[in-house]
């Protein structure tokens, strides 16, 4: 797998907002073991951009650690400072099952009635109206109507 390249601007703003973050993965004496891709692995996916703590004192080390873990990753690399790696990855796409018995969500409306006289201003009023009622055309907040489906719609 190739690691990702990024341009220096977009490099700047992942370190500007890794700057905050703690080291989530210790890389020990064994190196990049199993067990450490695996953490590194579920961090990336949980996070995106993951700080990673290296033990070693070698900066050759440390900067071969990087690369290859950017490469086994499918990761960019953005910042190798001291003994602290900073590893990007874009944020998977999650897809959440439509269900189709919820009803919508509570709403805000703004309700304007007009007065008998015309020299006074109308009244606004903002009223919540839940998922499962209507406001009618004078104003009134009722339950809204279930329309049954017809029997040609629920066939296909």
């Amino acid at each position: 797998m190739a690691a990702i390249s990024l341009s220096p601007l977009q490099r700047k703003a992942l370190r500007a907002s890794a700057h905050h973050l703690d080291p989530v993965v210790m890389i020990g004496a064994d190196g990049l073991s199993p067990a450490v891709q695996r953490e590194l692995d579920l961090a990336l996916s949980a996070h995106g951009l993951v700080k990673v703590r290296v033990l070693s004192d070698s900066r050759e080390q440390r900067q071969a650690l990087l690369i290859d873990a950017a490469d086994r990753m499918d990761a960019a690399a953005v910042q190798h400072i001291g003994k602290l790696l900073v590893l990007w990855r874009p944020p998977l796409a999650k897809t959440k099952a439509a269900r189709e018995d919820r009803l919508p969500g509570p709403r805000t409306v703004r309700i304007v009635k007009h007065s008998s006289n015309p020299a006074r201003r109308p009244t606004v009023t903002k009223v919540k109206v839940l998922g499962n009622q209507r406001v009618t055309a004078g104003g009134l907040v009722k339950h809204a109507r279930r329309r049954a489906a017809s029997i040609k719609k629920k066939a296909s």
